[in-house]
């Protein structure tokens, strides 16, 4: 265990180091959830994720020793920019190991702070034992990202920060990959005030700690958007602690993250990454736990690769109505897009794209299909530019 002493240190030895990011209550979160939410904007931090604490701290205490051996870390990447960055500004050299799918965003961010990045595996836990052997053959200092003591006392920083602007919170949610943040996090909140309960939030393919504290065997593996929690190997002094302070897991889906970053952008302006909304996904997902409560929830990380983002943003728009992508089945005559394209616009749709398929796809000669994209203001408009089609065409969504 961890001590709140080892926290209030920890903060003391990387202040400066590190941003102390605003925690301020977000209106529109709060109107969506039922909840008096408050959002600690951790993303904001120089390497754009809260590792920053760990990884100060963790280097602050090396030895000269040590420092003159340069250090090794292996991430997913909040880590890796994390342990570049600090190893930089103390004039020690960094190899990263980093598992081979990550995103080039958190790849490039990393060698731009002078690290050596090696690209192994498909998962974590073979960037790590590549990370080992490295330790081992070079005689450099392995940074763990989350099962280290130093690493925990700093992550949990974050929710002592948290604690000293809102002193009276109800409810902690803290993304949770490996367990550094979130046994750091309950630390703090079981010695500053005990009434306030501590959640987890995992997405469904890597529920590593659910399963762990369910006395499961860890079975984790699939394709995540929010592969800074993907871990299966999770730390062991995390997992000692949850268990010692009765911290409960939220599992989330992966549409539920996927609607968080998109809520984030849209509610709260903000820019998230998967795991960086994996707190306000549980919000969402279990507002049963959270109604009329005052909730702390983290952007613990905004490292998102422009393209994912993207996506994400228009398959949102897609599930929520409004977007809609028809296929109509209509008689090939003049006149007949001009109908169309007047009906939508008389109902207030916009148009987005249009394919016009005569030869292979039609059922008839006589006949065309016209695939189209129609942007709605909202599910209840899409419906209804939907219903009106329907009555003058044969339709089916895509």
């Amino acid at each position: 265990m961890i001590s709140f002493e080892d926290v209030q240190a920890a903060a003391a030895r990387i202040k400066g180091a590190v941003l102390r990011s605003p925690f301020i209550r977000a209106d529109g979160l709060s109107r969506l959830t039922g909840a008096e939410v408050f959002v600690k904007y951790d993303h904001l931090q120089a390497t754009g994720a809260f590792k920053e604490r760990g990884a100060a701290n963790r280097i602050a205490l090396l030895s000269p020793e040590e420092k003159s051996r340069g250090v090794v870390a292996m991430s997913a990447g909040n880590h890796a920019q994390a342990v570049a960055r600090h190893a930089a500004l103390a004039g020690i050299k960094a190899t990263i190991v980093m598992p081979q799918h990550t995103p080039a965003t958190k790849v490039t961010r990393t060698a731009s702070w002078g690290a050596k990045v090696v690209l192994h595996g498909e998962m974590l836990a073979e960037a790590a034992a590549e990370a080992r052997r490295l330790e081992k053959e070079e005689g450099l200092f392995f940074i763990h990202p989350y099962d280290d003591p130093a690493v925990m006392a700093g992550q949990g920083t974050m929710a002592l920060e948290m604690f000293e602007d809102v002193p009276d919170l109800d409810a902690l949610i803290v993304a949770t990959g490996g367990g550094g943040l979130i046994a750091g996090s309950a630390v703090v909140a079981r010695h500053l005030r005990p009434a306030c309960k501590v959640y987890g939030a995992e997405v469904e393919h890597y529920a590593a700690f659910a399963q762990a504290l369910a006395g499961e065997p860890i079975k984790v593996g699939g394709p995540t958007i929010a592969e800074g929690i993907a871990v299966r190997d999770i730390g062991q002094r995390p997992l000692e602690i949850l268990k010692a302070l009765d911290v409960p897991i939220l599992v989330v889906s992966e549409h539920a993250v996927e609607s968080a970053i998109a809520t984030l952008v849209e509610s709260a302006k903000q820019v998230a990454e998967g795991a960086g909304a994996a707190g306000l996904a549980a919000l969402l997902s279990f507002p049963e736990h959270f109604r009329g409560k005052k909730v702390g929830i983290s952007i613990c990380g905004a490292n998102i690769d422009p393209r994912i983002l993207a996506n994400t943003l228009m398959r949102n728009l897609l599930r929520d109505g409004r977007l809609l992508r028809l296929v109509l089945e209509m008689p090939d005559r003049p006149g007949m897009l001009a109908e169309i394209a007047s009906r939508i616009g008389r109902l207030g749709g916009n148009i987005l794209e249009v394919a016009h398929h005569r030869l292979f796809s039609s059922p008839s000669v006589q006949d065309a299909q016209l695939e189209i994209m129609i942007e709605a203001r909202d599910a209840a408009h899409g419906e209804a530019i939907e219903t009106s089609l329907a009555e003058a065409f044969v339709l089916r969504r895509v």
